[in-house]
C-alpha cells in the first residue's frame, strides 16, 4: 500500500475512510517503537531479526500414520526451545504439528476431526483436488466440542502437502499457535525412482515464531498486518535451532514453509550445490542443480542433498541468505535454520534420475481465456481491507469468478505496483507458470512443474495457465501470507 492511501486510512487525507477491524485495537493502542509506524516511508513494514539458537535440541521427525485417522485441534502445551512449556494450539497434545499422513493414489480417506479448541476451526488439505465441502472453505467450520468427517479420494500424482485450518479471519492465529501437519502421496510413477527413502527422507516443516512470550500470543499491529506477521525464532518439526545426525551419503528433502508470512532462501552453510526434483504439485521433469531458491509460505520443496563429500565429525547448516526485492520486510537477514551433523562415513552411491516425470506443459494457445487479478493494493480506498483483489475483500456472498469445468484458462496477478510479496494460492487445483515480468523477470528452478502456490514479487506480473477440472463447487484463491488472507485478500471462484 502507498504512502498516500495509508495517510487515508490514519484520518491524515480528505474524507471519512473505515479502519479494519483486525487493526483497531492497534490504532486505539497508540503507536509505540515496537509498532513499526516509525518507517513511513515504505509501507510495507520493517524486518524482524532471527535469534539462532544453540543447535542443541534434536530433530523430531512427526509419526505417520494412513488413511484413516483422527485430528483433534486443541489447546495444549510443548516444549518449542529446550525444556521451557509454551501453551500452543495442536492437533494432537503436546506438539504444534500433527501426524503426517502418507496415502497412496487411489486411496480412500476418512479422517475425522474432533474440535477441542473451544472456538470453531477447520481443516484445508493444501494441494489436494478434493470436493468443495471437503476442502476447508472459510465459513464451512466445526463448532467447539464439535467433530467433522473428511472423506475423500486421492486422485492426484505423488506430492508433498499439508494441512491446516482456514476459518476466515482466525487462519493466522489458529495456525502460528501450532495448527499444521503434512500430507504425502505417494503413487507407482515415484517409486519407480527409488528415491532415497525411510531414514534418509527427512520432512522438514520451516516457521518462525515469537519466542519470549512463553504463551505464544497472536496480537499483530497494523504494520504487522501490513507486513505479515514475523518471528524472532525459526522452528523446524517444532523444535527451535534443532540437529539433525545423518551419515555421509545422499538424503531426500521434503520441506514446507509453513509460516504465517516469512520467505526463506534456502541454501548450504558451505554454498554446496543441491537438486531440486520437486515442488508443491509433485516431480518436475528433470532435476535442476541450484546453490540457493525462496520458498514463500505455503510453498514445498522437494530436493536431492548430496552429503557424500563429508566425514564424520563435519557439520553443515541448512542456511537462509539475503536477498531483495521482496519489500522493507523480508530478506535483510541471513540466519541458520538446522544443522546437520555427520555421525558416519559410508559408501553408499546414488545417481540421480536424469529423468523424473512425465507430464504435458501447457501453453498459452491452449487458454479460453485471461483473467486479470490486480494485487498491487495501489489506488484502493482500503475501507474494509488494507489487502485487495482487484480492489475486492473477501466475501461468501459473492461470486467473484464464474469458470466452465474442464476449462483451460490463464491467470495474471499483477503486483507491478506493489510494495510487498504475494505468495498467491488457489484451492483444489494445480497450475503450471507461463510467465514472469518485472522483479526477477524469469520463472525460478522450483517453478518448471506442477504448482499451486505462487511468490508475486513487488513490480512483478506473473502468469499462471490452469487446466480446471470437473471437480464443481465454490472455492477461494488467496495470498498465503496469512496476515493478507484474513484482512481480506481473498475472492472465491465457482467452477461449474
Amino acid at each position: 500500500m502507498k504512502r498516500k492511501e495509508f495517510l487515508k486510512l490514519s484520518g491524515a487525507g480528505v474524507g471519512a475512510i473505515l479502519i479494519p477491524a483486525a487493526v483497531i485495537n492497534v490504532i486505539s493502542s497508540g503507536c509505540n517503537k515496537n509498532s513499526g509506524m516509525g518507517n513511513m516511508g515504505g509501507m510495507s513494514g520493517s524486518s524482524v531479526n532471527i535469534n539462532e539458537g544453540d543447535f542443541l535440541q534434536a530433530l523430531l521427525i512427526p509419526a505417520t500414520v494412513g488413511a484413516n485417522g483422527a485430528l483433534t485441534p486443541q489447546a495444549t502445551t510443548a516444549s518449542l526451545k529446550g525444556s521451557q512449556a509454551y501453551n500452543v494450539f495442536g492437533y494432537q497434545p503436546g506438539s504444534v504439528l500433527g501426524p503426517t499422513f502418507r496415502i497412496s493414489k487411489g486411496a480412500d480417506v476418512n479422517i475425522n476431526v474432533l474440535n477441542n479448541l473451544g472456538e470453531s476451526s477447520n481443516v484445508h488439505w493444501h494441494g489436494l483436488h478434493i470436493p468443495a465441502s471437503m476442502d476447508g472453505y472459510p465459513t464451512n467450520l466445526i463448532n467447539g466440542g464439535a467433530s467433522f468427517n473428511y472423506n475423500f479420494t486421492i486422485r492426484q500424482r505423488a506430492g508433498l502437502n499439508w494441512y491446516h485450518p482456514h476459518s476466515h479471519m482466525a487462519t493466522a492465529r489458529q495456525v502460528y499457535k501450532g495448527l499444521a501437519g503434512l500430507f504425502i502421496v505417494n503413487d507407482t510413477e515415484e517409486a519407480a525412482l527409488n528415491l532415497p527413502a525411510g531414514e534418509y527422507e527427512i520432512p522438514l516443516v520451516i516457521q518462525d515464531k515469537r519466542l519470549a512470550d512463553t504463551s505464544l500470543s497472536y496480537n499483530p499491529t497494523m504494520m504487522e498486518v501490513m507486513s505479515g506477521y514475523l518471528g524472532d525464532s525459526i522452528l523446524v518439526n517444532g523444535k527451535t535451532s534443532p540437529f539433525h545426525e545423518i551419515k555421509s551419503q545422499m538424503y531426500r528433502l521434503r520441506i514446507l514453509n509453513g509460516s504465517n508470512a516469512r520467505i526463506y532462501n534456502l541454501a548450504f552453510s558451505n554454498n554446496q550445490s543441491f537438486t531440486i526434483i520437486g515442488n508443491d504439485g509433485g516431480l518436475l521433469k528433470k532435476p535442476v542443480s541450484v546453490n540457493d531458491i525462496l520458498i514463500a509460505p505455503g510453498e514445498r520443496l522437494d530436493i536431492l542433498a548430496d552429503f557424500s563429500a563429508f566425514i564424520a565429525g563435519d557439520e553443515i547448516f541448512l542456511n537462509s541468505k539475503l536477498f531483495s526485492g521482496a519489500g522493507n520486510a523480508q530478506g535483510k537477514q541471513g540466519f541458520k535454520i538446522l544443522k546437520f551433523k555427520i555421525t558416519q562415513k559410508t559408501n553408499t552411491a546414488f545417481n540421480i534420475p536424469s529423468v523424473l516425470s512425465s507430464f504435458v506443459s501447457l501453453t498459452a494457445a491452449q487458454a479460453s481465456r485471461t483473467r486479470n487479478f490486480d494485487i498491487s493494493n495501489a489506488g484502493a480506498m482500503m475501507q474494509s481491507g488494507m489487502h485487495r483483489i482487484n480492489n475486492k475483500v473477501f466475501d461468501t456472498n459473492r461470486i467473484d469468478e464464474s469458470v466452465a469445468a474442464n476449462a483451460i484458462e490463464i491467470w495474471q496477478f499483477d503486483n507491478s505496483l506493489g510494495e510487498e510479496p504475494h505468495p498467491m494460492h488457489i484451492h483444489s487445483i494445480g497450475f503450471q507458470v507461463l510467465q514472469r515480468t518485472g522483479g526477477r523477470n524469469r520463472l525460478t528452478a522450483s517453478e518448471n512443474g506442477w504448482k499451486d502456490t505462487v511468490l508475486v514479487m513487488p513490480g512483478e506480473i506473473v502468469k499462471v495457465i490452469i487446466p480446471f477440472e470437473n471437480n464443481t463447487g465454490k472455492f477461494v484463491f488467496h495470498c498465503h501470507n496469512l496476515e493478507h488472507e484474513d484482512d481480506g485478500m481473498m475472492l472465491q471462484y465457482q467452477l461449474s
